[in-house]
């Protein structure tokens, strides 16, 4: 798995298979014969990734070297009976040759993490984890497991931290998006949202005063319920896998006492903070998002703006900020991503997750989102293909151009980036506008293989299954030698982070597809949902992204009124 997506990424990869024959360490590839490299029983497989190891016989010396090593014998008296015994010849685990320099090691330096995660789940201990009493013992069907950081399938929880106006609900809200785009069933439970169901939206900054016991009661009470809704809906559902806590947690003893917790349960726990010293970046979220919050209303803006910061300093006067000594995976967000601290982030989703983070912002932006103007393919209703424009495309080029001159030239403002593929009716309906366009391969049209240039009804003719076979499962249907809607996702990751990054307008003109998947993130929509969104031509759609969410608003330009737009049936 690591040398595929090594290979996918651009980096060369040396895949070296070792199996254990009559007590020696031998090598090959598929379809090659064995070579005997180093006498070797501990082990019975591994594979190294070393990209900068050209000359076999270098790679066996550093694999002796390996075998001698003390880590492994270590392994091997740690795991004891209990240890996988495995059939000649099959693969054991996967072992990493670090590069030279890498952890401050020699070249060669053998890492047994995973090994020793192998063991572990063969091992099979029991989590001695005991029950947190915050605020209760939760059933979990999962099997419990000896170190946390071993499997990635297990639940997971994101536990935001930190004082009000710091962009944690924003954050929450996006993480959400992100995770249910790739796939993975997400929810945010925000305690806030919780507190106003229960005891309404009048209650004023006292309310936060950490000396106010009957306050801190209720908050307590409130914290605890949204937890175990969170809790029944992970454990009870077999499809929910992440679940986002949002709340202040802004004390030690809370962030203990929910981590014991979730561990009890089973559930992995990856606390997220957001801190924020700069005052002009809070005083800038305060009046972009906390005054249209539904606990201010009807309360003017100076008096909203007042309560809100007397609120902020009830929080801070009990505040503490997550450290190492805590225990357990974190992620500091400092100054709105200006700095970074990530500790004991391991697993694909947590790294996932960081990744995501890293490249998120908290600041109220626009994006503009359109498909190509029509093509001669639009008009025939071939799949794929490189066409160009047709005259009512062409047409629709220059409305666009006069809708960006209303929205930002006339008003004084830069024009937006703009983004398209590398097709050419992408292009050419952006011609018209004066402003730096850069072209995404990954904002190409959905592949259609062996069906480029064919008619939905010519497909039906000639390969009836196929067609049979996309009707049943529009997401995951691969046209042969082409793509599904889920490749389509995936190649999408990085424009997605890229938007994310952006603190500027951005134009995205690209194809039906794209459109819809980028539509499909952003309105917080599933995989499922994404290849039924109706995304019609010659539409401009204006996207305001906030801490609450998207604002999505929708301009047809009129090309030609008697043309129908709207997106063929399919």
């Amino acid at each position: 798995v690591q040398a595929r997506e090594r290979t996918w990424c651009g980096t060369r990869v040396e895949l070296v298979c070792l199996r254990q024959s009559s007590g020696h360490l031998t090598r090959g590839r598929r379809g090659s014969p064995m070579k005997r490299l180093v006498s070797f029983n501990d082990m019975t497989a591994f594979a190294a990734l070393t990209p900068e190891l050209a000359d076999k016989e270098e790679i066996a010396e550093h694999l002796e070297k390996a075998a001698s090593s003390k880590s492994l014998s270590e392994h091997a008296e740690k795991a004891g009976p209990a240890a996988p015994v495995f059939e000649e010849s099959a693969a054991a685990s996967f072992i990493q040759l670090r590069r030279e320099g890498s952890t401050g090691g020699t070249k060669g330096a053998l890492l047994a993490e995973d090994l020793e995660s192998e063991a572990e789940r063969a091992a099979g201990s029991p989590n001695k984890t005991e029950a947190a009493q915050f605020p209760t013992k939760f059933e979990s069907n999962e099997k419990p497991i000896q170190d946390p950081a071993v499997f990635t399938t297990r639940k997971l929880v994101v536990v935001m931290v930190g004082l009000p106006a710091r962009g944690k609900t924003h954050t929450a809200k996006s993480l959400e998006r992100y995770l249910t785009w790739l796939g993975f069933s997400t929810r945010v439970f925000n305690v806030g949202e919780h507190r106003r169901e229960t005891v309404g939206t009048e209650m004023r900054a006292d309310f936060f005063d950490p000396r106010n016991a009957d306050a801190v009661a209720a908050r307590t009470r409130i914290a605890r319920e949204v937890l175990q809704e969170m809790m029944e809906w992970l454990l009870a559902d077999s499809h929910g896998r992440v679940g986002i806590y949002d709340a202040t947690n802004s004390t030690r003893q809370r962030r203990v006492d929910l981590r014991e917790t979730l561990e009890a349960a089973n559930v992995r726990v990856l606390f997220y903070e957001s801190i924020c010293t700069d005052e002009k970046l809070v005083e800038r979220n305060i009046l972009e998002n906390k005054l249209r919050s539904p606990d201010y209303q009807n309360v003017s803006e100076d008096d909203a703006v007042a309560d809100f910061k007397r609120r902020i300093a009830n929080y801070a006067s009990a505040y503490e900020t997550l450290d190492a000594q805590e225990g357990g995976a974190y992620i500091q967000n400092i100054n709105a991503s200006r700095q970074m601290v990530l500790n004991a982030i391991s697993g694909y989703l947590p790294s996932k997750i960081a990744s995501f983070l890293l490249n998120s912002n908290i600041s109220t932006r626009t994006l503009y989102l359109s498909r190509h103007g029509e093509s001669e393919w639009n008009v025939t209703g071939q799949l794929g293909g490189d066409p160009p424009l047709t005259r009512r495309g062409q047409l629709y080029a220059i409305r666009l151009a006069e809708y960006f001159a209303s929205e930002f030239t006339d008003k004084g403002k830069d024009l937006p980036q703009i983004w398209t593929s590398q097709l050419k009716r992408t292009r050419q309906t952006v011609s018209n506008i004066p402003s730096m366009s850069i072209c995404w391969r990954a904002l190409n049209e959905i592949d259609a293989g062996i069906c480029e240039g064919e008619t939905y009804g010519s497909v039906k003719e000639k390969y009836p299954d196929l067609a049979a076979a996309r009707k049943a499962d529009k997401l995951r249907f691969r046209y042969p030698s082409g793509e599904s809607y889920v490749d389509v996702i995936n190649r999408l990751q990085p424009v997605i982070l890229e938007i994310e990054r952006a603190r500027e307008p951005i134009l995205i003109v690209a194809h039906n597809a794209i459109i819809r998947a980028i539509y499909a993130f952003l309105s917080g929509k599933s995989q499922s949902e994404c290849p039924l969104i109706d995304i019609p031509l010659h539409t401009v759609y204006k996207v305001i992204i906030r801490s609450y969410g998207c604002e999505f608003q929708a301009t047809t330009l009129d090309v030609e009124s008697e043309y129908n737009n709207k997106t063929p049936p399919s």
